[in-house]
């Protein structure tokens, strides 16, 4: 196996919106690159990406790919 075989990947997708949410909570799901309700990114599993998704957890679902 290989390094990229080995490596974690999350299907982060936003189901819901940001108006009316702090703005930090905004600049984080589009440092996620999230912009639209039901636009879903897979991305490395790192401590980094974990941390922005628990700062949003109530916008988006995390699924192990």
């Amino acid at each position: 196996m290989t390094s990229k075989e080995k490596e974690k990947k999350v299907k982060v997708t936003q189901i819901s919106s940001p108006i009316g949410r702090e703005e930090s909570q905004r600049k984080t799901l589009i440092g996620l690159g999230l912009n639209k309700v039901n636009r879903s990114k897979i991305l490395k599993d790192t401590d980094s990406l974990r941390g922005m998704i628990f700062k949003v957890k109530h916008l988006v679902k995390v699924e192990e790919v």
